[in-house]
């Protein structure tokens, strides 16, 4: 009973832990075939090496049937507590690889926000970090960013996902734009009324799945426009909406900050001067709770200086 006792309480050794590799990858697939095919092993080879750490710990890990394995309760805790050992793990070894200013960086952001503000100016980060490697990513979704990879996701909303860290970035206005061969044949400089006779041009998912026409109703309603909703093109990026006004198809209500350039540029008017509605939302940038890597912190520093 004794001896019993002993290899019961016994703490795991070397050569048990070199078995636990072997149960993380059968508890996995819940199948020694499977197993045995990602481990190059035989299946019965699989099938002797849980056999061997089950005698050792003293703990039942699979039961058996005919056609499947499946986990034993106590096999359930024992993969769940090896599972979370080797994500600390590699989490904490994925950390150590990043302490440099160097390597891969995976950027998300919204599709407008890419195009009109943040890639026309990377040539300036590449320029002070050389060692760092970009990657971006576009869509109009929340993405996993543990699941993807993803390092930082820039968004342009007002209620953040509450499980990341985040940083704000900038304020947003929005403005009715439109090329200026199309305001003179509208007549709409200092005339809002007219923009009944005019196509309207907007992001449908401007901060959310479906924003629809919200950023033109908030706009007219806060400078009391009478503008009905007749004529209108919607579209999934902003960017898509400001390219429209820009080859004369119809008035697009533009954000600020992914214009200016344009509006400098010539290529767009303000056609009502300073009717500008300050927004709810925010540009902001998220990244995974406590992923403080330099190289993230470089990016982030260089993003709020962007911002000004």
């Amino acid at each position: 009973m004794t001896d019993a006792n002993e290899a019961r309480n016994r703490l795991l050794n070397g050569w048990q832990l070199s078995k636990m590799y072997t149960f993380e990858v059968a508890a996995r697939h819940e199948s020694f075939a499977l197993a045995a095919e990602e481990l190059s092993l035989s299946p019965s080879a699989v099938s002797h090496r849980i056999n061997l750490l089950e005698e050792e710990l003293g703990i039942q890990l699979f039961v058996r049937s005919h056609r499947k394995v499946e986990l034993t309760q106590d096999g359930k805790r024992v993969y769940w507590t090896l599972k979370s050992s080797l994500d600390t793990l590699n989490q904490e070894i994925l950390d150590i690889k990043n302490q440099a200013l160097s390597g891969t960086l995976t950027v998300y952001s919204r599709p407008s926000i890419a195009q009109c503000w943040l890639v026309p100016m990377l040539g300036d980060f590449t320029r002070r970090y050389p060692s760092i490697s970009l990657t971006i990513l576009t869509g109009n979704d929340y993405v996993n960013m543990q699941r993807t990879g993803v390092d930082l996701a820039l968004y342009f909303d007002d209620t953040p996902p509450n499980h990341l860290s985040h940083h704000f970035l900038m304020d947003e206005e929005i403005l009715p734009v439109c090329s200026p061969q199309y305001a003179r044949e509208h007549e709409l400089l200092k005339n809002p009324d007219n923009l009944s006779h005019c196509t309207l041009l907007h992001d449908r998912q401007a901060w959310s799945n479906d924003s629809g026409t919200d950023e033109w109703l908030s706009w007219a309603q806060h400078f009391a426009v009478n503008m009905p909703l007749s004529s209108v093109i919607g579209f999934d990026r902003s960017d898509l909406a400001i390219i429209a006004a820009i080859n004369h198809v119809g008035v697009a209500m533009g954000r600020k900050r992914l214009v200016q350039k344009r509006l400098e540029r010539g290529e767009l008017i303000a056609p009502f001067g300073d009717k500008t509605l300050k927004c709810h939302q925010h540009y902001y940038v998220s990244t995974l709770s406590g992923r403080q890597w330099p190289k993230i912190d470089a990016f982030i520093g260089w993003l709020k200086e962007l911002a000004g």
